[in-house]
């Protein structure tokens, strides 16, 4: 299994979106993620949208799938009421021979750790609570449920990592 200093991350860019549409339309994504189109377009508009950062996820300097962070600590936001200094993700892994191989919560740790290293204070993430192996991953990360929610996309099952408590492992 590959180790977190493997996985960068780059800013996703228009030559980018033929390969996401591609991920999006895989079964192992679209069950969690919207229509293909739809969701490439999103991608689009947040180019240019300082709240949301999108990267394309490499291993070993491969695309293998999709990351973006969004500022969720202000007013106006569904989780405005996360601490100064949050952020959350979402993400994927887009090729399907790479999923549930244990390279997920990697990823996502590593990212996580790239985020605190800037100095945000709590990356939150809010799964399906259907979706377990997501679930399960987020855990093997680091992150811990702290509330369940209905968002404009269904029920959501709230999990945070602070940065605090990476000091405190840390130490």
């Amino acid at each position: 299994m590959p180790s977190a200093d493997v996985f960068g991350f780059r800013p996703v860019t228009a030559a980018d979106l033929p390969l996401l549409r591609r991920w999006l339309a895989e079964p192992h994504v679209r069950r969690w993620w919207g229509e293909p189109e739809a969701e490439v377009a999103e991608i689009c508009g947040h180019f240019d949208d300082p709240l949301v950062q999108p990267y394309l996820v490499l291993l070993a300097d491969e695309p293998i799938g999709y990351i973006q962070s969004y500022v969720v600590d202000g007013p106006g936001h569904p989780y405005g009421d996360q601490p100064a200094g949050s952020v959350g993700i979402d993400q994927f892994i887009g090729v399907p021979t790479l999923v549930g191989r244990g390279i997920g919560p990697k990823m996502i740790d590593a990212f996580a750790a790239g985020l605190f290293e800037q100095g945000v204070e709590r990356v939150i993430i809010d799964p399906h609570p259907d979706n377990r192996a997501a679930i399960r991953a987020y855990e093997k990360a680091g992150f811990r449920v702290f509330d369940q929610r209905q968002t404009e996309d269904g029920p959501a099952l709230m999990m945070a990592r602070d940065r605090a408590q990476e000091r405190e492992r840390d130490e």
